[in-house]
């Protein structure tokens, strides 16, 4: 599965919308962010490893209103979205095992 990339006028619909039908991962990332760029080879690893969830990176640089409106105070910060909700989240570079413990721990 490919990244997908979302910004304010289509994450309802990548995001919201498609964690209806499965979950998302959200990485809300900033490219001068060094623990986001750490955490990126990672997360384009899951999304090319999991069919069963999608994964969108949201550059807080490039969309200002849904990060904010899902309490987006620093980054790296991941979201896990189901049901169009917010389930769990979680702030700074964790390893992909981790990573992928959380994520099955919570679908």
């Amino acid at each position: 599965m490919a990244l997908k990339k979302a910004k304010d006028d289509d994450f309802d619909e990548k995001v919201v919308e498609t964690s209806k039908e499965k979950p998302v991962l959200v990485d809300f990332w900033a490219s001068w962010c060094m623990p986001c760029q750490q955490l990126k080879p990672t997360i384009e690893d899951i999304g090319e490893e999991r069919d069963d969830i999608d994964v969108v990176k949201v550059n807080i640089d490039e969309a200002e209103e849904k990060p904010q409106e899902y309490g987006v105070k620093s980054v790296p910060n991941v979201n896990l979205f189901i049901d169009g909700e917010v389930v769990d989240s979680f702030v700074g570079n964790r390893t992909k095992e981790d990573i992928l413990e959380w994520i099955d721990e919570k679908i």
